[in-house]
């Protein structure tokens, strides 16, 4: 899991939505983060990795992902973007248990790189949880040819 300098607002600043991107690779979680907060710019919104399974191999780990949650949480919500089935199942697990995740915690349906890119964007201007999400799910209209 990327630790985010951005993560957990300074005292007085303005919370903002964080992102959690959850993938089966740490390595692809860590660095789709990466990518995102620096197209953002050095005032990016918190965005973490959580990617991996329990032996630190490919897969998802919960526990993992609800760190990452609560990471990225600064009191403005959070939204999780997955890459593949298991951890879109793992999330909404943790979404149903009610507990395990920061209040206002939301699963988005969006591709795992242009929707972290445009939600961590949006995130950083500070826009809510509702417009992050939009922003992210809209990515799946973004044409490259």
């Amino acid at each position: 899991m990327s630790e985010n300098p951005n993560g957990n607002q300074q005292a007085g600043a303005q919370p903002r939505v964080g992102i959690v991107l959850v993938s089966h690779s740490s390595q692809v979680a860590d660095s789709v983060a990466q990518l995102a907060m620096g197209l953002a710019g050095p005032d990016s919104a918190p965005a973490t990795g959580a990617g991996g399974g329990p032996d630190g191999g490919l897969g998802t780990n919960a526990d993992v992902i609800a760190k990452a949650a609560h990471l990225a949480d600064s009191g403005a919500g959070v939204a999780v973007l997955v890459d593949l089935g298991s951890a879109v199942l793992t999330v909404k697990a943790l979404l149903a248990e009610g507990d395990e995740l920061p209040e206002h915690t939301r699963l988005v349906d969006a591709p795992l790189v242009e929707g972290a890119v445009a939600a961590v964007v949006t995130a950083s201007g500070g826009a809510d949880l509702d417009a992050v999400a939009a922003a992210a799910a809209e990515a799946y209209d973004y044409r490259k040819v």
